[in-house]
């Protein structure tokens, strides 16, 4: 991993967090994700599964985590099993967890290699009434390809049928969401060598230049800061391209006049950043696109101060709509009839603003969130206001990444990024 080790405290706290939501005598199952083929012998490069690592912090294919709390074993109650390790694996493969090394890393005491899980699971399955097991049931999930995790959880059924079975996601969901303020830190990381990427590109930025260009100066800042690179699918849309929400080619040539939104995050430790900026390809801004520029970031600033502790996110979102429906009216972008006819269940607002503002963020971009519960402190949402005008060539976008704190406003993640609009022109020129 190319991150600094991170303190298990983390992951002992979490794992301490969710055995204390475990009903009596069950017992919790956490596996890797796979390692995905590409063709011939070409593989996707590894991403650990979130929940793993957020009880863990182990980062290697091919580990299962298991949680059994009430077991009458003591060395049984956290149990990490993982491939097993030897001179001609490090020289293929490079170097993977050794049992000392998986003990500083997660703060389990006991390790075995994958060869011996099914005999200890038998055992202590015996000694267990219920078994959680891990599913993705996040409001966004939509997959296609059977994981690692779910050919275990079918296999786990056949295996014990007389079991309950129990789901680790709502636990999961509303943990996850409150982050311990070591994740924050990560998160601020990850924030920050986002902003050295942003710098970068402000004096980087010309006439001529192709949106690949822009993506690959992002990456380089971000490899030289220790992180593995993108969190997410850039966005580097110019002119028109703005406004396709989903536009990720980033194969067209910025020309002089056009603005380009930038959709970008570094991840640090598999924390990710989430930053929207849209800037002048020629280093200022028209009249028109300063207008609007600033009333998308006015929304911004307004929408922060209503993520407050308690705050519903579907009533925040009724009341951002106010706000840049207020916008859009001083724009001339809507005129007071069209408000007053609009249709309840898509406002006229969203002829220009069609996403959601806010959603959380942590080990993913789009984090574990129960978004029917109230605003805790500790969270971390985004904040992404923007107007699309099609019919002007442009689309703006603007977004940080905040903190709820108990009193007052949000605290920024992305507080020193460039984002008002005489900066972002005083930088580029």
């Amino acid at each position: 991993m190319k991150y600094d080790l991170i303190n298990n405290q983390l992951f002992i706290k979490n794992r301490k967090n969710f055995m204390a939501e475990m009903t009596p005598n069950s017992l919790a199952v956490f596996n890797s994700n796979d390692i995905y083929p590409i063709g011939a012998d070409s593989t996707m490069p590894f991403q650990q599964d979130r929940n793993i690592f957020y009880l863990s912090g182990v980062d290697q294919e091919e580990s299962i985590l298991v949680l059994f709390p009430d077991s009458p074993n003591s060395k049984y109650r956290e149990i990490l099993f993982l491939t097993e390790t030897n001179e001609h694996i490090a020289v293929w493969e490079g170097e993977k967890l050794t049992k000392e090394k998986a003990l500083e890393t997660s703060g389990i005491k006991t390790v075995y290699w994958l060869g011996d899980f099914d005999k200890i699971m038998k055992e202590i399955m015996a000694q267990a009434e219920t078994i959680y097991i891990n599913t993705n049931e996040h409001y966004r999930a939509n997959s296609e390809t059977e994981t690692r995790e779910a050919r275990f959880n079918k296999k786990i059924r056949s295996q014990f049928p007389a079991h309950k079975v129990e789901k680790s996601n709502p636990i999961l969901q509303r943990l996850r969401s409150v982050k311990d303020p070591l994740e924050i830190d990560l998160i601020q990381n990850a924030c920050n060598i986002t902003e050295k990427g942003f710098r970068r590109i402000l004096n980087f930025v010309k006439p001529g230049i192709w949106e690949y260009n822009i993506e690959a100066e992002f990456m380089h800042e971000f490899l030289n800061n220790r992180s593995r690179g993108f969190a997410y699918t850039p966005i580097v849309a110019s002119g028109n391209n703005a406004n396709v929400l989903h536009y990720i080619e980033n194969n067209q040539q910025c020309k002089a006049g056009d603005l380009i939104l930038l959709d970008v995050g570094a991840e640090y430790a598999n924390y990710a950043s989430d930053m929207s900026r849209t800037i002048p390809v020629s280093g200022q801004f028209t009249k028109r696109q300063k207008e609007v520029y600033n009333a998308v970031n006015r929304v911004k600033n307004e929408a922060t101060k209503l993520l407050i502790p308690g705050a519903i996110w579907a009533d925040y979102h009724v009341e951002v709509g106010k706000l840049i429906t207020s916008e859009l009216l001083g724009l001339g972008l809507l005129d007071k009839a069209d408000v007053q006819n609009e249709d309840k269940d898509w406002p006229a607002y969203k002829k220009y603003f069609m996403h959601g503002t806010s959603h959380h963020m942590g080990l993913d971009t789009h984090d574990y969130g129960l978004l029917h519960e109230p605003i805790k402190t500790n969270m971390v949402f985004t904040v992404e206001p923007g107007i699309y005008i099609p019919d002007e060539g442009f689309g703006i976008r603007l977004e940080d990444d905040v903190v709820i704190q108990d009193t007052g406003e949000p605290f920024n993640l992305m507080r020193n990024i460039p984002i008002e609009a005489e900066e972002i022109e005083d930088i580029m020129n």
